[in-house]
């Protein structure tokens, strides 16, 4: 008989993260009162010793959005995850019950999208599409800044208030990350494309409203083709 749990489960077997239960990872929960159930031995398509997908990762950020990061790992992509408290890494790794061995890329492209800046939601959409993509990119790749110019081409690329990131998300329907000198794109890979170009036209020095412009030009070519 299995037994009755209520928790979460995200730990090292001797490790804790404050506020959680302590379960073994050769364990799993589905939601909050589950049974808690034993991991069955692998199948030789599933060889867990190999099938580990590990992902550096902040504590409290983790802490704040574990259940939303969990779930979906665990009910819908049949797999198992863990914060090892002494690596400071996410491992995910797959089951007897894991159907699809791509579900472990794609939990991992998931955790590293929230470790990259992206809102949980945001990130989700790779769980739940298959022709979704991240490309990550630096200011110096386009063009060789420093000190008070790069400071000016990372605002031109948020605008006030965030207004330019923002518009090149609504028109190109991507999500961007502005992590300093590095940009996360997540979208389709054409749409990735879109949003990059304008980017590196800003970067550049090309002013917003043309590069508005432009975007706009595209996004109805591409809608009526």
């Amino acid at each position: 008989m299995a037994e009755q749990v209520s928790g979460e489960v995200c730990v090292e077997n001797d490790c804790v993260i404050e506020g959680l239960l302590k379960v073994p990872f050769n364990r799993r929960t589905y939601n909050e009162k589950v049974e808690i159930v034993k991991m069955e031995r692998p199948t030789p398509e599933l060889n867990l010793s190999m099938d580990v997908k590990k992902t550096a990762a902040p504590l409290q950020p983790l802490k704040e959005n574990w259940m939303k990061i969990f779930s979906p790992i665990v009910e819908h992509l049949h797999l198992q995850i863990r914060f090892n408290l002494k690596t400071r890494n996410v491992e995910i790794r797959t089951c007897a019950e894991t159907e699809d061995i791509g579900n472990l890329q794609k939990a991992a492209d998931f955790v590293k999208a929230f470790i990259y800046g992206f809102e949980v939601d945001d990130a989700l959409a790779l769980v739940r599409l298959d022709d979704l993509f991240i490309e990550t990119f630096e200011i110096k790749d386009v063009k060789p800044l420093k000190g008070d110019h790069m400071s000016r081409a990372i605002g031109r690329l948020a605008g006030k208030g965030g207004r330019t990131k923002f518009t090149i998300e609504n028109v190109t329907k991507t999500r961007i990350v502005l992590a300093d000198s590095k940009i996360h794109i997540l979208g389709s890979f054409q749409n990735i494309q879109l949003a990059r170009r304008a980017i590196c036209n800003l970067i550049m020095g090309s002013p917003p409203s043309k590069v508005y412009g432009q975007l706009r030009s595209v996004a109805n070519r591409t809608s009526t083709m």
